[in-house]
């Protein structure tokens, strides 16, 4: 459903929060190494997360990615970054024009789904997610 790059990103995000509510900094290659995706394209996610202003990246000897301690980010954000808008809104078959009155030909059954989608992700914070991680209920890598 959702891009390589997006799922990265969402493991990315939930990583770095889990280890800043431990007051650490992870680095490219710790959140590389933690989530099983490869060190290029992880730098390259966590890029495009930083400049849209999900992540925060520090340089230097102290330095590393981190969320604000009162971070409010939803699975919606980091999509929304990523993937943009389209996931909620779009075609599943990629078609220009979709919609009630032109539907494509699986429009009925993947609106609902979509619906289900988006309200999960606006309602589900990072934070209860890398709640669950850090308390060992769920993983990120296999």
């Amino acid at each position: 459903m959702f891009s390589k790059a997006c799922e990265y990103g969402i493991r990315s995000v939930l990583f770095i929060a889990e280890q800043s509510q431990m007051e650490r900094r992870p680095t490219i290659v710790d959140i590389a190494n933690a989530i099983g995706s490869p060190l290029p394209f992880t730098a390259k996610i966590c890029q495009q997360l930083a400049r849209s202003g999900i992540i925060i990246s520090k340089k230097g000897p102290n330095g590393g990615f981190h969320l604000p301690k009162d971070a409010t980010l939803t699975l919606a954000d980091i999509v929304v970054s990523i993937d943009g808008q389209n996931i909620f809104s779009g075609c599943i078959l990629g078609m220009p024009e979709c919609s009630a009155a032109r539907p494509c030909p699986v429009h009925d059954q993947y609106n609902d789904i979509r619906k289900g989608l988006k309200s999960m992700c606006e309602n589900t914070t990072v934070m209860q997610l890398s709640e669950k991680l850090r308390k060992g209920e769920t993983f990120l890598k296999f």
